[in-house]
């Protein structure tokens, strides 16, 4: 069985690829792929392992030999999933994998917007510290996150991660109802419990539901001091409506690791407001990239294949 990745340079250089090489005949690895270049990488190949490079319906068609696709990732937009179940080819993806390293991510932005870190260092650079009166500077009111009450989207293991580090600070944690399911979920709306938010963390997929789940409306429920972080995927905030929010007032600061387009090669507002003085963090989609959770990607890749290769011997 020959398998290929196509995007092995999302991995970074440093994880051991050994555990997939022990489920393939033969393992061919390319770090990165060209849309013009797929075919000719796949051609012949009976797995295909991708983080994101877009398998569409075309090109699976022209893929005969194709049986299984590895996500190097949880999600799978990245994949044509329709046309690979009418071809047949299987399709996996893993869970799980960054749980840790994403929840500490999400309370490395509370913290530091909390403390209102991207204000001071700022005051910081520009001397201000030197030419302050007494011997420290205080122009920016902090938040102390013991007793706050921290609403989270999202009660999955990240979510749960999350919640589980918070308590640790003396938070009160909430969790909200699915959005777009919230007649039969016991926990409340987002809407019911936004304005007395003082932190809201979105650990949920981006869906139909979810596209702009936090926008202006939703926004204006919330405090005017109310931080909000975004480790899930970009869109799911209006993120236009809330750098608006944040440059009149009516938002107390605002962490994202994810943009709707990455890499965003055309700019981005938020990436162009980092040059104002404004409680705001923008880090490059790597809320998931410690070394434990790159090799788990691998390890469960690796288990992935083995349960397919096992499920096709003895079927």
């Amino acid at each position: 069985m020959k398998a290929v990745i196509l995007d092995a340079a999302s991995l970074g250089d440093d994880i051991d690829l050994s555990p997939l090489r022990e489920q393939v005949e033969t393992l061919e690895v390319h770090a990165t792929t060209a849309p013009e270049e797929r075919l000719a990488r796949l051609s012949g190949t009976q797995v295909a392992i991708v983080n994101k490079v877009v398998l569409d319906a075309e090109v699976l068609k022209a893929l005969p030999d194709l049986e299984l696709i590895c996500v190097l990732a949880t999600g799978t937009n990245n994949i044509d999933m329709d046309a690979a179940e009418r071809l047949g080819i299987a399709v996996r993806n893993v869970t799980a994998y960054g749980t840790q390293s994403v929840a500490q991510h999400t309370l490395m932005l509370m913290l530091a917007l909390a403390n209102r870190l991207p204000l001071y260092q700022r005051d910081v650079a520009a001397g201000r510290w030197g030419e302050s009166a007494f011997f420290c500077l205080m122009d920016h009111r902090t938040l102390q996150l013991a007793g706050k009450q921290l609403v989270i989207v999202g009660q999955g293991a990240l979510g749960q991660q999350v919640a589980t580090l918070a308590d640790a600070f003396g938070m009160r944690v909430s969790f909200t109802a699915r959005p777009g399911n919230e007649a039969n979920d016991r926990r409340p709306a987002l809407a019911e419990v936004a304005a007395d938010a003082d932190i809201v963390s979105l650990h949920c997929p981006l869906t139909a539901d979810t596209r702009h789940l936090i926008d202006a409306a939703m926004l204006a429920r919330m405090k005017s001091d109310a931080l909000l972080i975004n480790c899930a995927r970009g869109g799911i905030i209006d993120e236009s409506a809330a750098l608006e929010a944040l440059r009149s007032g009516h938002l107390g600061g605002l962490g994202v690791d994810t943009l709707p387009v990455e890499p965003p090669r055309e700019g981005h507002p938020l990436i162009a407001a980092l040059a104002e003085p404004l409680n705001l963090i923008v880090t490059p989609h790597n809320a998931w990239i410690t070394p434990e959770a790159r090799a788990n990607v691998v390890r469960l890749t690796s288990d992935n294949l083995r349960r397919w290769r096992d499920q096709n011997e003895q079927g």
